[in-house]
């Protein structure tokens, strides 16, 4: 146990001294990182992960993306994203449910192995992209602002609409319900994830506003303590809302939405210890991906896996999202880039831990297929970042 958290603390140290470097390059953090974790893991060195299991990875995973969804949601701009709201919104009414029927597929080519709601499953995992992951594009001032916040928002929402519709197909492939309830329990659980989820992300930051600024003015916060606002408060809009049976990610964004709103003369005094915080978390959740998941389920790869995960980065996302915005007025560019941006990370992770606890038939391969996507979109989009960026911006005003 002390050994493993003292090799978590030598990373995090150690990366913290060089993470200006290492974003300047090709070469990403998260990368670094799953590739550390996979040789200290038990298929290499054995020093990593030994005591830690399925459960511990996602409660990892699951608190780090409260944390980075509520950040990159309070820095979001309301005032661009207002005059280019079509951009998220076209992508995730009609962008998201193309990717999960193309996903859809390309399974159903590639994967004569599982089942059709496993398929389904599958692809619904790596509909969801990552707000962390992106963040190299999403944070570049050199990205048009229009851009930038559309990608944010739909980062943000896309994984909390995807929990729903996970829920539905793992149900229907584990033969928990039956096919003629399918309409029913998908309508009932989007409801209620999104309904809880933004009922408690917003009156949680709302009062919590109110309450920030009234003991502003009577001077009840101290230095110390102020840093310690943004944290408790996007766990607290995660968490509540998990209890109720809501999406905690909506929550979280959703919180962070407003938040930012009626904190803007000083959000980003409060907000900038949180990220730093979100940032270790989710460079530590990557070591614990290549420690534990990559190493239990890396004997079931195939080359089939690849051709899948190459087709789920490249045409899978980029043509549903292509024609979404095909009639809005956004030029080639920008709908290229908007559709290669979409990396697959952390919300893939949890949605492969939510599933091995239901233990389906084709759950390891499912799993190692969602493992190979992440793995290789860790790579490609974090190396493609900076150079798009650029290119990007002399494109699109």
């Amino acid at each position: 146990m002390y050994l493993e958290l003292a090799i978590l603390a030598v990373f995090a140290f150690s990366y913290s001294l060089i993470a200006g470097r290492v974003e300047r390059s090709m070469i990403s953090g998260p990368m670094v990182f799953v590739v550390v974790g996979f040789i200290l893991g038990p298929s290499a060195f054995g020093w990593l992960g030994n005591e830690l299991g399925n459960s511990a990875m996602r409660v990892f995973a699951d608190l780090t993306l409260a944390v980075v969804l509520f950040c990159d949601a309070s820095n979001s701009n309301l005032s661009i994203l207002k005059q280019h709201i079509n951009i998220p919104t076209r992508m995730l009414l009609y962008g998201l449910p193309g990717a999960i029927g193309l996903g859809f597929i390309a399974g159903y080519l590639l994967f004569p192995n599982l089942s059709l709601f496993e398929l389904a499953a599958l692809a619904t995992m790596l509909a969801a992209t990552d707000a962390a992951l992106g963040k190299a594009v999403v944070s570049s001032p050199v990205v048009p602002a229009k851009i930038r916040e559309g990608l944010n928002i739909e980062s943000g929402l896309n994984d909390g609409i995807c929990v729903p519709i996970l829920f539905v197909f793992l149900a229907l492939a584990g033969g928990s319900i039956a096919e003629g309830q399918v309409s029913h329990l998908a309508m009932t659980y989007l409801a209620e994830e999104l309904g809880i989820g933004l009922a408690v992300g917003l009156s949680a930051s709302f009062i919590a506003s109110k309450l920030i600024r009234y003991s502003y003015k009577k001077n009840w916060i101290t230095e110390a303590w102020s840093q310690n606002i943004v944290l408790s408060l996007a766990l607290c809009c995660f968490a509540i809302s998990q209890q109720l049976e809501g999406s905690g990610y909506i929550a979280a964004f959703s919180g962070g939405l407003l938040f930012g709103y009626l904190m803007k003369d000083v959000k980003h005094k409060l907000i900038l210890p949180t990220e730093g915080i979100g940032e270790i978390l989710a460079l530590l959740t990557w070591l614990l991906f290549g420690a534990i998941v990559i190493g239990n389920a890396i004997e079931t790869f195939t080359w089939t896996m690849l051709l899948y995960a190459l087709l789920s980065l490249t045409v899978v996302r980029m043509i549903p999202i292509f024609i979404s915005l095909g009639r809005r007025g956004e030029n080639v560019p920008s709908r290229l880039f908007l559709g290669w941006f979409g990396p697959r990370g952390l919300a893939s992770i949890v949605f492969v831990i939510i599933m091995l606890d239901r233990d389906l038939p084709g759950g390891d391969f499912i799993a190692m297929t969602v493992i190979c996507t992440v793995f290789i979109s860790l790579i490609a989009h974090g190396a493609s970042a900076n150079i798009l960026a650029k290119w990007i911006s002399t494109r699109v005003k």
